[in-house]
């Protein structure tokens, strides 16, 4: 008998045929309207407070009840009897039920007044909703009245996500991109560090340009004269500034960042959609890792693009050990010019290049520190005064011979 009488029971909705809830009756007489509301009595259940692990929360209905609630928005049918044609309606309610329309204010949590315009309303001014955390905060203290505050008759928090949802494709937000005119307190600090990294390298690039942006003028054949010692005297503002945002690339990288979990959830099931993503932490970290080694990387072209007029004439100097052997071993001239207008040891290099083309020149060593350049040539031809003093003036030095 116990069989058959299970089986005969209304689990769905006449009217929709939706699989529906258990619900209270308790819950139908404090939310119908009084007319239909006395035929219920008072009961001494109640599924609101103490779970008997000393949290606060909703526990779910176990027990038979006889009545169930439908949440379809397709149909006007709120309860229903399962053991008979007994059925209420939304207008037989004194309160509107907010998960059955699709359309105006649409209550969500009732123990505490937030609904899908209320959400709304907070994502045009925050970019984001922290209904759920106030939900959460406030079923301590002072506590929910689902029971007979929600049509539910139970935990709100499931629903108050989807109305989240709801309030994001209403206004055509998405979690990537929210349109806002205020700008969250994260967004600024990804701009911040883009900028901070951006800068320290264009800083260092220009701080570090007085030495390589002669070459490369040299090397379309355009002449770097005076562009050397222009842009020696602004090294110093440049490098300051590299420092100064390579400083704010690591402050917007490496602080703390906040964090937005909340404890003391009552749902206990990811259908009722409190749960956390399970990959929210993992890509945090991935994202976090991936930002810090672009920052390090950041910092090694720094220090290699500041350094640069100290290594360049080991990079940029054509030492060839043959031609230098035979210089040696031939009857050569030498002839030290003294050389005026270089800025670093990258001037040096690239004046050395360019007087090492000049036909006739068996070997050059350009020498910063002393400003001169001593000049190897076969004795028993002319000294190419005029080539090599011509390429001095294009590389943009004055050459003087000692």
């Amino acid at each position: 008998m116990t069989i058959i009488s299970t089986t005969q029971k209304r689990l769905i909705c006449p009217s929709c045929g939706t699989q529906a809830k258990r619900v209270s009756p308790l819950t139908l007489r404090a939310l119908l309207k009084d007319e239909f509301a006395s035929e219920f009595g008072d009961g001494n259940h109640s599924s609101c407070g103490s779970n008997g692990n000393g949290d606060t929360g909703c526990t779910p209905i176990s027990d038979d009840t006889g009545w169930r609630f439908c949440d379809s928005p397709n149909c006007d049918v709120v309860y229903f009897s399962e053991t008979d044609d007994r059925a209420f309606v939304k207008s037989q309610l004194h309160v509107s039920v907010g998960v059955k329309e699709k359309t105006g204010d649409r209550p969500l949590c009732y123990c505490f007044g937030h609904s899908v315009a209320s959400i709304k309303e907070e994502l045009r001014m925050k970019r984001r909703s922290e209904a759920l955390e106030d939900i959460r905060a406030k079923m301590k203290k002072p506590g929910c009245r689902c029971e007979t505050e929600n049509p539910s008759g139970s935990c709100c928090l499931g629903n108050v996500t989807k109305g989240i949802a709801i309030a994001r494709e209403e206004l055509g937000m998405s979690d990537e991109t929210v349109p806002t005119r205020q700008t969250s307190p994260e967004s600024s600090t990804n701009r911040g560090e883009l900028i901070a990294k951006v800068g320290t390298i264009i800083s260092a690039i220009m701080a570090s340009a007085c030495c390589w942006l002669p070459l490369v003028l040299l090397a379309v054949g355009v002449s770097g004269a005076g562009i050397a010692a222009t842009l020696e005297a602004y090294r110093p503002l440049f490098i300051t500034l590299t420092f100064g945002f390579l400083a704010a690339a690591f402050h917007f990288t490496c602080r703390p960042r906040s964090s937005q979990t909340s404890n003391g959830d009552c749902c206990s099931t990811a259908k009722d959609g409190c749960a956390v993503p399970n990959g929210e932490t993992k890509w945090r970290f991935s994202r976090m890792t991936l930002n810090k080694a672009i920052l390090w990387s950041v910092t090694l072209l720094a220090v290699l693009f500041q350094f640069f007029p100290k290594y360049a004439e080991f990079v940029l100097a054509n030492r060839e050990a043959a031609n230098e052997t035979t210089a040696a071993n031939l009857l050569v001239r030498k002839t030290t010019i003294a050389i005026d207008g270089m800025s670093c040891e990258g001037c040096a290099a690239a004046l050395q290049k360019t007087i090492k083309a000049v036909p006739g020149v068996l070997s050059v060593k350009v020498d910063y520190n002393i400003e001169q350049a001593m000049v190897s040539t076969a004795a028993c031809c002319p000294f190419p005064n005029d080539e090599i003093f011509k390429a001095i003036e294009e590389a943009g030095f004055i050459g003087a011979v000692r």
